[in-house]
């Protein structure tokens, strides 16, 4: 996970919890898990939607009726 070990990890967590506190801690949690889940709602949308576009087959152009007739 991104080249930390265990031991950074608990470090980043304590300085976390200095900073902002105990209190806030919970709630800091629940908006990154929002937002973690809208950015993945929004992915999945974005694929869905790619997907869509590349397998649908070509639109038929009308043939162009101004040719000159003889």
């Amino acid at each position: 996970m991104f080249g930390l070990g265990g031991q950074e990890l608990i470090l980043i967590l304590l300085i976390i919890l200095l900073l902002f506190g105990a209190k806030k801690l919970p709630e800091l949690a629940r908006g990154l898990g929002k937002g973690m889940k809208e950015f993945k709602k929004a992915q999945t949308e974005i694929e869905d939607e790619f997907n869509k576009v590349v397998e649908e087959p070509p639109k038929k152009t009308p043939e162009n009726s101004t040719e000159s007739k003889s």
